[in-house]
């Protein structure tokens, strides 16, 4: 059977481009003109959600007087604090403050500036939102009064900022001098010759996506890179990763200490890893299907092609990565079709014998803060900016990634670099994320729709090939990884794969983010996890009490994710048995290379 329609060919997608009717392109045109302006956000959904906040508080005087009442309150207890008298209004602990930590803060005034600021923030959780706002629109209005707030914070500011303040004066002002050449660089882009040297550091090939192998497979979407053995041994089932395509693959293959990669193959595993090619704008046509089709099993049917179509893989996904993993496990799992039919593997895909996602949501129904910036609207304006070119940059995507951390990212950074004068260490990890990919419109469109949107795969409505799978249908075991800090995947909702599947499910919880708590290396300090094995049928467990009932741990998470393949594989047998392949080039292979200027 056909599984994936064909997509569809450059030349008609030029000529629906060529079809375009001039006032729509003049629409287009502007909106793609004010995009740097709004960072690739609607403005008419950020104007959406303030007219409704804005309208029902002029609509409740009762809500008005609430917080008036509010105000003077703060405001007062503001002014005593001033002059030197106790705070009235609980406000937080300002030492879960970052930017408030160093002791200079507990002196006046700025220990007044501090309380002041806090008081702030307080009166703006309370009234950023009113009764009868959408949920959508009240929680878009609360993030913007956060992000405005830490604008704001006396920590971004050189006479309100007692530890800036201070450097100044013990520098002599040549720390000032330094970030406004720092500054003039970053506004100007001028070369910067201590961060182009930084940076040198962290060649692709050599010093990051350094593990040795080979090209084994090629197509025009992915390479796919098998890494060399390296213990005498190796497990019979190979381990296929598929990372997302939003960012390179090697953020998997770092530095040799924190490669996950490398790690696994010490452990006498045989690693195949997907490696996403840079789409230009001739890929603007590519779809979910054809990242499907080309991707995931283009690579399990190459990997079987090697090992046999009969020998068992473990199949690992990172990300989107994962969640499009998900998706193709979802469709090889399903025995019949809607009319009752039998399915069958499109020809020489292995059999999964296992499955694990990291950080990788497949119920999208609450996917964090990123959700904010996608709606209708918003989904729209993109398709607007992506409709010329053919793909979304990695800039653009970037802006909505630097709204989600923009004290840290942005304010933060910002005091650090242009008023303490001292750039940001650049590590591997900082690297890699400059190093960014493209979408191709097409694919950018579908996942947004039917993954944010509608989550179409959680409700059993995602298709492949024109028919509706469902992650009921996954039976092998899988290994789920979430994250504590995560705002791109929040571990509550990757969670959810509980819900969806009855198959066995072993749930780790990691310290740190969307990637530092994946890239968490044995002997990295301060890393610590929980895991707890959910038996397949077993029943619903929520999140809280999840972590209440998981055992922790300190240390890595990897070695338990090593534990676990290695319980779910066959007997160790030599490197020697290792099927032979032909090079199509050394790793990190070609595609990981492509970079364009946007």
């Amino acid at each position: 059977m056909a599984w994936i329609k064909p997509r569809a060919s450059g030349e008609a997608n030029n000529a629906r481009m060529d079809a375009e009717q001039p006032s729509r392109r003049l629409d287009r045109l502007l909106h793609a003109a004010a995009m740097p302006l709004t960072r690739g956000l609607s403005p008419v959904s950020l104007s959406l959600a303030w007219a409704d906040w804005a309208w029902h508080l002029a609509l409740t005087p009762g809500r008005q007087m609430e917080l008036a009442a509010k105000a003077a309150s703060l405001g007062a207890d503001a002014a005593r604090v001033a002059f030197g008298g106790p705070a009235d209004e609980p406000t937080g602990d300002a030492d879960d403050d970052p930017r408030f930590r160093d002791p200079a803060w507990e002196r006046w005034p700025y220990s007044a500036i501090r309380h002041t600021f806090r008081n702030q923030e307080a009166w703006w959780r309370e009234a950023a939102s009113a009764p009868g706002m959408t949920e959508h629109h009240a929680a878009l209005t609360q993030f913007f009064a956060r992000q405005w707030l830490g604008m704001l914070t006396p920590a971004n500011g050189l006479w309100t900022n007692p530890v800036v303040l201070q450097d100044a004066i013990d520098s002599r002002g040549t720390h000032l001098a330094q970030g406004a050449m720092h500054a003039l660089r970053d506004a100007t882009g001028q070369p910067d010759p201590e961060r182009d040297a930084e940076a040198a550091r962290y060649v692709v090939g050599r010093d990051v996506a350094a593990t040795p192998g080979d090209v084994v497979f090629r197509n025009q979407l992915i390479e796919l890179i098998r890494y060399a053995p390296q213990t005498a041994t190796v497990r019979p089932e190979p381990v296929v990763i598929v990372p997302s395509w939003i960012m390179k693959y090697y953020i998997l293959d770092l530095s040799p200490h924190n490669s996950l990669a490398r790690y696994l193959v010490q452990q006498g595993h045989v690693v195949y890893m997907l490696s996403w090619r840079n789409p230009d704008e001739h890929d603007r046509d590519l779809s979910m299907d054809d990242y499907l089709r080309l991707g995931v099993l283009d690579a399990l049917q190459a990997v079987g092609a090697l090992h046999g179509p009969a020998r068992p893989v473990h199949a690992m996904g990172y990300c989107l990565g994962g969640t499009l993993l998900a998706i193709a496990a979802a469709s090889l799992a399903a025995r019949h079709g809607p009319e009752g039919e039998q399915r069958l593997s499109p020809t020489g895909v292995p059999p999964l014998a296992t499955l694990t996602l990291l950080a990788a949501q497949t119920d999208f129904a609450h996917p964090g803060e990123l959700g904010l910036f996608i709606d209708e609207s918003q989904v729209a304006y993109l398709d607007e900016i992506t409709r010329g070119p053919g793909y979304l940059t990695g800039p653009q995507m970037a802006g909505s990634f630097q709204f989600l951390h923009s004290r840290e990212l942005v304010w933060s950074r910002a005091m650090r670099e242009y008023l303490l004068g001292t750039r940001e260490p650049l590590t591997d990890l900082t690297a890699w994320n400059a190093d960014t990919t493209r979408l191709p419109a097409r694919m950018h469109h579908e996942y947004l729709v039917a993954l944010y949107l509608k989550n179409a795969l959680a409700a059993g409505r995602y298709r492949v090939g024109g028919r509706a799978v469902s992650l009921s249908d996954l039976g092998m075991p899988v290994f789920l990884v979430g994250t504590e800090r995560d705002h791109v995947s929040p571990w509550r909702s990757v969670y959810q794969l509980h819900r969806l599947s009855d198959a066995e499910i072993t749930f780790v919880l990691t310290s740190g983010g969307h990637n530092a708590g994946i890239v968490s290396e044995p002997g990295h300090a301060g890393r610590r996890y929980r895991i707890l094995r959910r038996e397949a049928h077993g029943g619903w467990v929520p999140p809280e009490a999840w972590t209440a009932a998981a055992t922790p741990h300190d240390g890595s998470w990897w070695p338990a994710w090593q534990q676990w393949l290695a319980a779910h594989s066959g007997r160790a047998v030599s490197k020697a048995r290792v099927p032979k392949a032909t090079s199509l080039g050394p790793a990190p292979g070609e595609y990981v290379l492509q970079r364009y200027d946007d």
